[in-house]
């Protein structure tokens, strides 16, 4: 990726890269940028539209019948406890919300002219809120959200998409010494009772911790379905702070989570603790709630 861009730069005026970077503000750049997309997209023809709606993966709909996703999606705010509070997350968010906090590639986003990003992790998004609340002095906060997002990265296989839905938990809090296991807690309740006794939750620990020691005696106890430690997972290691789940029902995973250092980063203090797990609501859409 890196030496074809090189070349694109090559074809420009010496400095034009200085002067894009950093010789412009932000809303100079936006608005040379919106000058120049105005322009290409007065050449665009309802025979190359068509062309692009058909072959580009950005933009196909997806296979999946809505009427059934929404029943999916129901389901899930109905199960999801009063403690969690609903967000309705906009489609952009602020450009670098994931390769700043979640050090995730920019070329795995699609930036916009604007200093935005489309949103591909609702995650990433619920943790600023999360910090936001926090900072506003409200003790824990349990936020949730059901997102269409988009990735840039090729996905591989028959009905593979590159949008798609995830239903997402976020919880942050200062840690007290219990506060992580009752945080886990929450979330691993919420995808049993939806999952139901083919819920297959596991856990990794990527590091030795306190944490780990206590999910024998606190978390296993607390849940009505085997929470099993996979101890081969090497995926993610380096995006959790310690400790990652995974989330599927009977043989398909669904999703996954862990905990992040994403608030303590966001509000520049290490207490902080915050968790995450999501699923793919289309996945649990196709093999049935």
């Amino acid at each position: 990726m890196g030496q074809v861009s090189e070349r694109f730069w090559a074809k420009l005026p010496d400095g034009s890269r200085d002067a894009l970077v950093d010789g412009l503000s932000q809303s100079e750049l936006q608005s040379v940028l919106l000058d120049v997309t105005r322009e290409r997209a007065a050449k665009v023809t309802p025979a190359r539209l068509l062309q692009r709606w058909q072959q580009d993966r950005f933009v196909r709909p997806s296979s999946i019948d809505p009427r059934e996703l929404v029943k999916t999606q129901q389901l899930l705010w109905e199960r999801l406890p009063e403690t969690f509070d609903g967000v309705q997350l906009s489609p952009v968010t602020p450009l670098g919300t994931c390769s700043a906090i979640a050090t995730i590639n920019q070329n795995q986003v699609v930036s916009t002219i604007r200093g935005t990003e489309v949103a591909s992790d609702p995650t990433n998004e619920l943790a600023i809120e999360a910090a936001v609340r926090r900072r506003a002095g409200q003790d824990r906060v349990h936020l949730a959200a059901c997102q269409r997002v988009i990735r840039a990265q090729p996905f591989d296989g028959p009905g593979m998409f590159a949008h798609f839905e995830l239903f997402t938990l976020v919880s942050s809090a200062r840690d007290t010494g219990s506060c992580r296991t009752e945080l886990l807690i929450e979330h691993l309740r919420f995808w049993q009772d939806v999952l139901g006794d083919k819920a297959v939750l596991s856990f990794t620990a990527f590091k030795e911790s306190a944490l780990r020691d206590r999910i024998e005696d606190t978390v296993r106890p607390a849940l009505e379905v085997a929470f099993t430690e996979d101890t081969e997972r090497t995926k993610s290691e380096n995006y959790y702070a310690g400790t990652a789940l995974d989330i599927g029902r009977g043989s398909e995973g669904l999703g996954d989570g862990g905990f992040t250092t994403w608030t303590a980063d966001l509000l520049g203090d290490a207490k902080e603790r915050c968790l995450t797990s999501c699923i793919s609501t289309e996945r649990l859409t196709t093999i049935g709630v």
